[in-house]
């Protein structure tokens, strides 16, 4: 589509939009019972771990589990690729024997999120998709999660050594689309998503839509999706760092839109190094994030995730040991907040 046509569309989109949005804030409240106060717990997403970013390889998953719960997290969520959780790896036995380290262990295994893209205009790609995410809904049932991480659109992100990028993968998807609507493009990501709800339904899972680029927008592209489809197994992940609107203000409008359809959250790559005096920080809108998250009830995981391209030191882009060091700070920081938000 044409970057004329598609302003249009869009400026046509958010007017509905908002208005999708401002009556999923009233059904929320008066469909659901006053909020509760919020046990958010922090997790911890593995693709912090899953060797694209650093240098050298991958942490396993079972050591993974032992690694977070020595390091603060109360859980894990299972990034859906190799080398931790493609489904074609993880047969039912597999799953549960994962499963059993956990519960041994003292981790819950809350989710897993997929990878996933609705959006191609090759319907041999989007079949493709729905089976990954099909799988991928039952490797979560065998290990005992609740939720599935979902996309409408994704690019995904090129892996070679020392250069992981998005960029090459981000001119492919926007090439691939850039002769269809948005109106289009939507479409196909409603029918897909649609199917894999009905997956959902079946194995008693719960798809947590992410406000996610490249199809969404912003939160509520997610509300409008949620609300056309129309299933208890369809809900939202609100990432306060996608979120366009990143003031106090615009954060509460936003949570309390999305109300009792928050499930699931994501926050990392912009939690700062500790200070001169040992104290982790992070973005400003982190506080007024998980005030709004109290205010809500929330009680889900909030998982950290370290996704973007790293320092580079003496010419190399550094190892596992920068992840953990980041992961630590993370759940020591988030925690803070957690406690701060509860004395309210």
């Amino acid at each position: 589509m044409t970057e004329k046509s598609g302003m249009s569309r869009r400026k046509f989109m958010f007017t509905s939009l908002a208005a999708t949005a401002a009556l999923a804030t009233r059904v929320s409240f008066a469909q659901g019972s006053q909020p509760k106060p919020a046990g958010m717990k922090v997790g911890l997403y593995s693709i912090t771990f899953l060797g694209i970013w650093f240098r050298g390889k991958a942490m396993p998953l079972d050591e993974m589990i032992k690694w977070a719960k020595g390091h603060g997290f109360e859980g894990v969520e299972i990034d859906g690729k190799r080398p931790h959780g493609n489904p074609v790896d993880w047969p039912t036995k597999r799953c549960k024997e994962l499963r059993s380290i956990a519960d041994n262990t003292g981790i819950d295994i809350y989710g897993v999120a997929a990878n996933n893209d609705l959006s191609s205009p090759m319907p041999e790609f989007r079949e493709a998709q729905i089976a990954y995410v099909r799988d991928l809904i039952r490797m979560t049932a065998d290990l005992g999660g609740k939720t599935l991480r979902m996309f409408l659109g994704w690019p995904g992100v090129t892996k070679h050594p020392q250069l992981a990028k998005y960029e090459i993968a981000r001119d492919i998807w926007k090439y691939t689309h850039e002769k269809f609507s948005k109106e289009e493009i939507w479409g196909w990501c409603r029918e897909g998503l649609a199917e894999c709800t009905k997956y959902a339904e079946n194995a008693g899972i719960t798809l947590a839509l992410q406000n996610h680029a490249p199809v969404i927008e912003d939160y509520p592209d997610v509300i409008k999706m949620v609300r056309d489809i129309n299933s208890p197994n369809l809900k939202i992940s609100l990432d306060v760092w996608a979120l366009l609107d990143k003031s106090p203000e615009g954060i509460q409008k936003a949570a309390r839109a999305v109300g009792n359809l928050q499930v699931l959250s994501h926050f990392g790559d912009d939690i700062n190094d500790r200070d001169a005096s040992g104290k982790v920080t992070g973005a400003d809108y982190y506080p007024h994030f998980i005030k709004a998250m109290h205010d809500i009830g929330f009680s889900g995981y909030l998982g950290y995730e370290l996704c973007h391209p790293l320092p580079v030191v003496n010419g190399q882009t550094v190892g596992i040991e920068y992840a953990g060091k980041k992961a630590e700070e993370a759940a020591e920081f988030m925690k803070g907040l957690i406690a701060e938000a509860s004395k309210g």
